[in-house]
This record gives C-alpha cells, sequence and structure tokens, in this order.
C-alpha cells in the first residue's frame, strides 16, 4: 500500500488533520497526500515557502533563526512546522527545508541536506538527512522519508 493512503487511513481513523510547509520539495508531499481520494476530510493546507522572508512571514520563523541558523537548519524546520500547525489550526505540522541542488551547497551543509519536521501535541520531531542523487531524485526522497516521518507518529514508532 502507498504510505500516503496508509497515512490519510490512520488520519482518518484517528480523526486527526495534517497541514505541511514545503520548501525544498515545492509541493511535492502535499501533492501526494492530495492524490488520495477523500484527502479533504484530513488534509488542511500545504503552503511552499521557497524563499527566507516567506518563512519568516508566513510562518514564524525568526529572522535570527535564519541569521545564524540558516533556512537550511534543524531550528528553521522546527519553526516552520510549528508555525504551519499554529496557523492551520491542526493536529499534525509537517515541515520540510533543504538543499535540492544542482547548487548551494557547502562544507557544512552539502548538496542533499536536508531537516525534516513533525510538530504536534506530543512535541516536535526533526530528523536530519543527506541525500543523493539528482535534484528531482532528492525531492523524491525527501517526500518519502517525510510521509515515514508521518507514519512512525502515527503509528508510535517515534
Amino acid at each position: 500500500m502507498m504510505i500516503e493512503r496508509e497515512i490519510g487511513k490512520i488520519l482518518r481513523e484517528k480523526n486527526f488533520t495534517i497541514a505541511i510547509a514545503e520548501s525544498c520539495t515545492g509541493g511535492l508531499i502535499a501533492h501526494r497526500i492530495t492524490n488520495i481520494p477523500g484527502a479533504s476530510r484530513y488534509f488542511e493546507m500545504g503552503i511552499v515557502t521557497y524563499s527566507n522572508r516567506s518563512k519568516e512571514k508566513f510562518l514564524s520563523v525568526a529572522h535570527d533563526t535564519i541569521v545564524t541558523d540558516g533556512a537550511v537548519s534543524e531550528h528553521t524546520a522546527r519553526q516552520m512546522a510549528e508555525g504551519i500547525r499554529r496557523i492551520a489550526g491542526v493536529h499534525i505540522g509537517l515541515s520540510v527545508t533543504g538543499i535540492a541542488g544542482p547548487h548551494g551547497g557547502s562544507i557544512e551543509k552539502p548538496l542533499g541536506t536536508v531537516y525534516i519536521a513533525l510538530s504536534s501535541q506530543d512535541g516536535v520531531f526533526v530528523r536530519r538527512f543527506l541525500f543523493h542523487g539528482k535534484r528531482i531524485e532528492i525531492k523524491r526522497q525527501t517526500s518519502e522519508e517525510a510521509l515515514k516521518l508521518v507514519h512512525d507518529y502515527l503509528t508510535g514508532n517515534l
């Protein structure tokens, strides 16, 4: 079974809702979730905050966080997840931020560095990844791992 279908089933059973703040995936996660018929019962909204300014303006990511830690960081991912959860009024806020390439990597944060965060009443969970491949492959891997994080949370495996 596709992971997005399984997540939808569990969200419906628990009567939970989800919203997503995406950066490097550009809406791919929301696309995958909304491909499932009936997603409107649990999917509240998705927002692509690609620029630093939009992360600050729409998700309340602190300017100091962007300056100090960067847009691709655990703190930014955490604040994005908390921000989307708060503004959407949902049970689960999910966020992704990373470097999909082909440019933008550094020694500290090489190409393929991605942070995925989930905010819930139980706290904020953040995972860091270093993916490999072309831009589209990094986006696909990120979307898959983001959905796995949601699944792990919903099934009590965090």
